[in-house]
């Protein structure tokens, strides 16, 4: 997508701190972060909403849960805990038209969300 910003970061045409990129999926930290650790996972391949992914996105898609536990180890918040959210539409508070999970830690979540 010409316009998205995620695939501008993930295509390197904008400079994110990127703290995990596997050629498929890439994670960088949030500019507005919600908690100590606010880390963004994003698949390449463009996606604009959760509805948007079909059967053969799979294993993509399921790969996201083994890289959020990866971050999580390197942020140490096997602990504490940690949340990973998956906003999809405008009524769900998604901003941004590119799939992305939100990995926060690093203080106490409380139920419900929002």
């Amino acid at each position: 997508m010409d316009n998205c910003l995620f695939c501008k970061i993930a295509n390197g045409e904008i400079e994110s701190e990127i703290v995990y990129n596997d050629g498929k999926l890439i994670a960088f930290k949030d500019v507005n972060p919600q908690a100590p650790t606010h880390l963004l996972i994003i698949p390449k391949k463009h996606f604009a909403t959760l509805m948007d992914i079909e059967e053969s996105d799979r294993e993509l898609m399921g790969s996201v849960c083994t890289v959020a536990k990866i971050l999580a180890e390197k942020n140490d918040l096997e602990a504490s805990g940690f949340r990973l959210v998956l906003n999809c539409g405008s009524g769900a508070g998604q901003s941004v038209f590119h799939v992305h999970f939100h990995l926060l830690g690093g203080r106490p979540m409380k139920w419900p969300p929002g």
